[in-house]
């Protein structure tokens, strides 16, 4: 426990190190570029994410997983994924002028030639970042993912007042790949296979034709909603929702990024060493949902706040769409780790089964309501929320027995404590509605007092995730004593 406790602080660490960063990065970039010029990148952005994520190919979780991880196998894994991704930067330069023709804008064709170079240097640092987390040595990664925050924001920001626009977004998350790979082979171990092989090559890419569904259908759905609202609704409307979804990303970026790199590794020695993993699960629901569903409901009600500060005026129309989309959060929340739960317990088909019917209903529901504009996309959103809720309970009781009254008793203590830190905030906006006079002593003001609450009721109720804030604070303050 010792060991995934410090890898946790360790991701918790890169993830707070990097989200002022990528908050204040989003602040500057918002204010310097239009919504049509985000809109470019954000399009361009989700044909990348769905490159990258058939570059994995899974290699990632099969070095995880992997119970007896030898050289030969480390070197069948280098091949695969250098191979594959190659390959995908090919397919991806051939495809950008099809792309921005069918999005009818060359701008987005610019952006993909540059995010085609990500594809050539990634294989390079990959394999090795997956041993580094089968270790739960987080030490690393760490340091690679500051420095590549810091790249890419020191270039998107100096690009973009130098007037690059779009491109600098660009260029900046190529600078963020380069410092990663080169972190990963400064700190690569002596001992580690530097040359690709073929020895063990059919186990890789058995595991990894199911494993990579996984994550290519859930980029599909990830992804649908700006590839299906910038052809329907245009390139502004695609800006508009991201920065709609920004607010639920901002969650993603500072909890789930810290979390998920563990998760999969600590579920995987959960079973290697008990043979379930469902007090492990139900613990990761608890934690999650006690940190989550506060900050939706706070983000929920003052939309307005949240979208004015982060963002700027020229945004504001997307605070009713990240009012629902809020909602689809926090119904995701519960089974967010489905999949790697199911990649931990060897069941990769089930899990790839389960990705392919969430990632199919978010698609449905999208084009069954865009017609009706952006709101109608997010409500679209919400309707195959709580459906994969449902399937992702039904999957998760046949893999490993997950009961749905165990799941239920464990966010009991959540929603709890979400009524009682985020009730005042709620009458407070009844009473005085937010708006441009008042948003930032609603955002301030009011998350200041929600935090507050927060913590209490976390003591008062004497939640897991209590115990484990009072273990961190007396762990750092006995290191501050030792150094005074």
């Amino acid at each position: 426990m010792t060991s995934v406790r410090r890898s946790l602080g360790y991701s918790i660490a890169t993830s707070y190190f990097s989200l002022p960063l990528q908050i204040i990065g989003t602040m500057v970039m918002s204010r310097l570029l239009t919504p049509a010029e985000t809109g470019v990148f954000a399009v361009a952005a989700v044909f990348s994410a769905f490159a990258s994520t058939f570059r994995d190919f899974g290699v990632a979780e099969y070095v995880i997983q992997e119970k007896e991880l030898t050289a030969d196998k480390i070197r069948a894994a280098l091949t695969v994924t250098i191979s594959i991704s190659w390959c995908m930067a090919l397919l991806f330069f051939a495809c950008a002028p099809a792309v921005a023709s069918f999005y009818r804008d060359a701008g987005i064709a610019d952006v993909m030639r540059v995010q085609t170079l990500n594809l050539l240097f990634i294989p390079f640092g990959a394999v090795t970042m997956a041993y580094f987390r089968r270790q739960l040595n987080f030490r690393p990664i760490f340091i690679g993912s500051m420095l590549a925050n810091i790249a890419s924001f020191a270039a998107a920001v100096l690009l973009a007042l130098n007037g690059f626009g779009y491109m600098s977004l660009a260029w900046s998350s190529l600078a963020g790949v380069v410092a990663m790979v080169g972190a990963s082979i400064w700190f690569r171990p002596p001992d580690f296979p530097r040359l690709p092989g073929t020895k063990g090559i059919g186990r890789v890419v058995q595991f990894g034709k199911f494993a990579s569904g996984i994550y290519i259908f859930g980029q599909i759905g990830k992804g649908a909603p700006e590839m299906i609202i910038g052809r329907v609704q245009g390139l502004v409307g695609v800006a508009m929702f991201s920065r709609g979804y920004g607010l639920v990303e901002l969650f993603n970026r500072g909890i789930l990024n810290a979390v998920i790199p563990v998760c999969l590794p600590y579920f995987a020695q959960d079973n290697r060493q008990h043979g379930s993993i469902v007090s492990g699960y139900l613990k990761s629901i608890a934690y999650i949902t006690a940190i989550g569903w506060p900050f939706f409901a706070f983000t929920g009600i003052v939309p307005y706040a949240a979208i004015r500060f982060f963002y700027g005026y020229q945004w504001i129309d997307a605070a009713p769409l990240a009012q629902i989309l809020c909602l689809v959060g926090a119904i995701e929340l519960v089974h967010y780790l489905a999949k790697e739960a199911l990649i931990a317990v060897d069941d990769v088909k089930r899990s790839n089964s389960l990705q392919i019917g969430l990632q199919s209903a978010r698609v449905a529901s999208l084009f069954a309501v865009v017609p009706f504009g952006l709101t109608g996309a997010c409500f679209g959103l919400l309707a195959a929320a709580l459906f994969g809720l449902w399937l992702s309970q039904w999957n998760l009781y046949r893999a490993f027995g997950l009961r749905l009254n165990d799941v239920v008793r464990t966010c009991v203590p959540s929603a709890l404590i979400t009524t009682f830190c985020v009730s005042p905030i709620a009458l407070w906006a009844v009473f005085e509605p937010v708006g441009e006079l008042n948003y930032l002593r609603f955002f301030f003001g009011g998350g200041l007092m929600t935090a507050t609450l927060w913590v209490l009721s976390l003591r008062l109720l004497r939640h897991p995730l209590w115990t484990e804030i009072v273990a961190l604070y007396k762990k750092l303050g006995l290191k501050i004593g030792m150094v005074k």
